[in-house]
């Protein structure tokens, strides 16, 4: 059979959630042409040739994107067989079977795609959470490593790879996507399989990898398994991971090993610096936590790059300056991405904060083209002042600002005071591409 396997959006990553499946098709005897449309075209001689056209959803992004695309697919080859699959399939499923997708798949989604290859009927909607023997990703059919999100550190711009050691995650956070899929479970890539993917990207060119794990201390002992070995092997090339505020808490003692193996730095969905927002959001740590794990982990020379989601329901105008203020006194500017002080609440289907009463007072009625059901905040003020930090943000951006001076800029904006006098901070290795997952860069009002 032929198989299309698109992806839309993945933060800048060649898509490990195309390679994978792709590894299982091909020993399974199908042909497959992998599309990744953040950096090519779509091909149309091979959507019109396949059999089966697969869309893999991992974000919000990337289902908004994913839309159009479909109807085009359909269009070219109105006899194809259609499945969407990943974190943000089963969150649309209605609204992906309307579009005339058969089957939506959640969960390890590898086994039912080569079900559907080998024509077999599975479910229209399945979500199978069986512990899979991975195969190493099959990488061939992509676009190469230069074409995607590059390490910036100290002036200079370094090839970087990305690979999974694990999905889902064993947490319950009331906003994240990964909750309604996984429901507080998580499942490892073997590490062999890990490590096999590693050398193929650092063969093509790789010099730093991504670790894009929901939580990679999910399976602490797994993870440093895995590091140990990959810096062994490997070790001039570096890595980063996300990893929770509570887990890095809780797992101090691991930390010098991180380092120790070539991290470069650690994102952390941080969210909020207020304790009663974070206890909505159930994210199991404080904001007392958020400012230990920052000072500990400062103290190692392992740097933080903290994300959040500046705007919610509950944001106030004091918060926000609360937030800037802590930043300045934690010494994280410069690991801030300005994104990250523009981002807005995703409140999407089958979401867990469609449980809290605070939540529904500010909803309108679910967007099926913004695949989120929108809302205004109970102060017009802050929505106002979100907009403004997001088109600050999109501008200065454009115009190559660093971090520090787009974030003097907001601070002006917000307190209406000079900005403070920052100790000067080495810029911070990152990737050029933001990491965010549980919100967009884009105000939804």
């Amino acid at each position: 059979m032929n198989v299309v396997l698109i992806s839309t959006y993945e933060l800048g990553h060649q898509p490990f959630g195309l390679s994978s499946p792709a590894a299982w098709l091909v020993r399974a005897g199908h042909d497959v042409v992998c599309l990744d449309l953040a950096v090519a075209r779509l091909e149309e001689a091979a959507v019109r040739a396949a059999d089966l056209v697969a869309f893999y959803l991992p974000m919000h992004t990337a289902t908004r994107l994913a839309m159009p695309v479909v109807e085009r697919v359909k269009q070219l080859n109105p006899g194809a067989r259609l499945a969407c699959y990943g974190l943000y399939a089963p969150l649309n499923r209605d609204l992906l079977r309307g579009l005339g997708v058969e089957t939506v798949i959640g969960g390890e989604f590898e086994p039912t795609l080569v079900a559907l290859a080998n024509r077999n009927r599975p479910p229209e909607h399945t979500n199978s959470m069986q512990r899979l023997t991975f195969l190493t990703p099959d990488r061939r059919g992509l676009p190469g490593l230069e074409l995607y999100s590059h390490l910036r550190q100290n002036g200079n711009k370094t090839t970087a790879g990305y690979t999974e050691a694990s999905r889902g995650c064993k947490h319950l956070c009331r906003h994240c996507p990964v909750v309604p899929v996984y429901e507080g479970q998580f499942r490892v890539v073997q590490r062999e399989v890990v490590l096999a993917d590693i050398r193929q990207q650092v063969a093509a060119g790789a010099r730093h990898i991504t670790f894009g794990d929901p939580d990679f201390f999910n399976g602490p002992a797994h993870a440093l398994r895995i590091v140990e070995a990959f810096h062994a092997e490997f070790p001039e090339i570096t890595y980063d991971a996300t990893i929770k505020i509570e887990h890095l808490k809780q797992h101090r003692e691991l930390l010098p090993a991180l380092k120790g193996t070539g991290c470069l730095f650690v994102t952390s969905a941080v969210e909020s610096i207020d304790d009663a927002v974070l206890a909505r959001l159930e994210k199991g740590h404080t904001r007392q936590d958020f400012y230990q794990v920052a000072t500990l982990l400062r103290q190692i020379g392992l740097a933080l790059q903290p994300t959040f989601i500046a705007f919610m329901p509950w944001t106030t105008m004091e918060g926000y300056g609360a937030l800037l203020r802590a930043l300045v006194e934690l010494e994280l500017v410069e690991n801030t991405a300005p994104v990250q002080l523009a981002l807005r609440l995703l409140v999407t289907q089958n979401s867990r904060l469609l449980d809290l009463p605070d939540i529904q007072a500010v909803l309108g009625p679910f967007d099926e083209k913004g695949l989120v059901y929108p809302w205004k905040h109970p102060d017009r003020d802050v929505d106002t002042l979100g907009n403004l930090v997001f088109q600050l943000v999109s501008r200065r951006q454009e115009q190559n600002k660093t971090r520090t001076e787009i974030f003097g800029e907001i601070w002006e904006l917000v307190l209406r005071t000079p900005a403070p006098s920052l100790r000067p901070q080495h810029a911070v290795a990152h990737l050029d591409e933001p990491w965010y997952c549980c919100a967009e860069p884009a105000p939804q009002v």
